[in-house]
């Protein structure tokens, strides 16, 4: 990469962007010389399957093509061939700077910062709380720190968007000691809820600033209620294990259950949190996959795949309901709903039947617009503004950091 001077952006500056998770790595590359910064990326692609036996690579207008990794060290390797990629796309362009996707801020950090030894050090203390991800991004900011001091590299934290939920919150029914020891309900995809509350106002005006939920659906999934575009409440808390049910994570779980995983089932606590983290969510229950679309072909099976794949669909959309039905109450009713990220933005079937639950409510789902993943899936009498709006949390990562520089 080409060297980086400590100076505002300029015309022909870039900001990379790496979304670092454990077995895939995300990036994007925006051009920081224009302003507004546009929204979609210059370049950007994915190399996944790290750690498997068949990683591979994809970028804009290239199909995913098979790589080799460093089976001793393949993260690290993949890394290396980010950085190969950039270097041939920089063009004598100068890198301004490196933003990082962090999830767990703890209870220092919320606004984005930059990063130095010390403050990689704090990062690294919070990896227990974030397992699937803060290892991995930090990974990359220490290599980094290591080859390419000079350029400046900004963590944008998941957890900075909901410091504004007010201590009640925040509190976990446990010994007010622990609430002083930092345990307490933090909440997640942040960059996610900061780029939706950025874009709703754009384009729904002022509907989008009184009692709105916003419904990530990913492979990870939480539930943001939003007063004034402003997080008051959200449905994942200490850790990204709380909430909803997900793709292979459990959601909100009655803790006795662990308690009886170790106790009488007498499983190692590194053997539940692979439970928790890794088997559980849709693909534990169905058996089938982590996919809603995968899982969905298989309701009408014969047996038990059938009823597995059904059972796991209706807790899965249950659960949504359920905690839209909390938020709701939280809010004192409801002004708008609005579904983002993979499951969320492109899933038809899962709003159908998330909608269909809430009628009492007031919502009342325009089938058309839903089946095409309109921006507005809700009809002119519904009384629940539906919504659908993409995400783009590499955006918001460039802008905070270029914000540091």
């Amino acid at each position: 990469m080409s060297g980086a001077q400590d100076r505002h952006a300029t015309r022909g500056d870039l900001v990379l962007v790496l979304n670092c998770g454990s077995s895939s790595i995300k990036f994007a590359l925006f051009d920081a010389g224009r302003d507004p910064l546009p929204h979609a990326p210059a370049w950007n692609g994915k190399v996944q399957g790290i750690g498997g036996p068949r990683p591979d690579f994809g970028e804009t207008g290239v199909a995913p093509f098979a790589i080799a990794l460093d089976p001793a060290h393949p993260y690290r390797d993949a890394l290396r061939l980010i950085r190969e990629r950039v270097v041939a796309r920089l063009d004598g362009r100068r890198l301004a700077v490196v933003a990082h996707r962090v999830v767990h801020g703890g209870n220092k950090y919320f606004d984005p910062v930059r990063v130095d030894a010390g403050v990689l050090a704090d990062l690294k203390s919070y990896v227990p709380l974030a397992p699937l991800h803060q290892p991995f991004a930090l990974e990359a900011v220490e290599i980094l720190l290591r080859e390419r001091p000079d350029i400046p590299q900004v963590a944008c934290f998941d957890t900075g968007f909901h410091h504004t939920i007010p201590k009640v919150e925040q509190i976990l029914p446990l010994p007010y000691s622990a609430w002083q020891r930092g345990l307490r309900r933090y909440g997640f995809h942040g960059l996610s809820y900061a780029y939706i509350a950025e874009k709703l106002p754009a384009r729904h005006g002022d509907a989008a600033r009184g009692r709105t939920i916003v419904a990530h659906l990913g492979s990870g999934a939480s539930l943001c209620a939003m007063r004034d575009l402003q997080s008051v409440a959200t449905t994942m808390g200490f850790s990204a294990l709380d909430g909803l049910m997900m793709g292979t994570r459990t959601g909100a779980l009655d803790p006795g259950a662990v308690l009886y995983l170790m106790e009488i089932e007498k499983l190692s606590l590194e053997q539940v949190g692979h439970l928790l983290y890794h088997e559980s969510g849709l693909l534990g229950v169905s058996g089938i996959s982590s996919e809603p679309r995968v899982v969905v072909r298989h309701e009408n099976d014969e047996g038990e795949s059938g009823e597995r794949a059904r059972i796991a669909l209706d807790l899965y959309v249950r659960r949504i309901v359920r905690e839209i039905g909390a938020l709701a109450a939280v809010l004192g009713g409801l002004d708008m709903l609005v579904f983002t990220a993979g499951v969320g933005e492109h899933n038809a079937f899962v709003r159908e039947r998330v909608c269909a639950a809430l009628e009492w409510m007031g919502v009342a789902l325009d089938q058309e617009a839903n089946a095409r993943d309109g921006t507005v899936i809700s009809t002119d009498g519904s009384k629940v503004r539906v919504a659908v709006e993409p995400t783009n949390e590499e955006w918001i990562a460039a802008r905070q950091a270029l914000a540091c520089l």
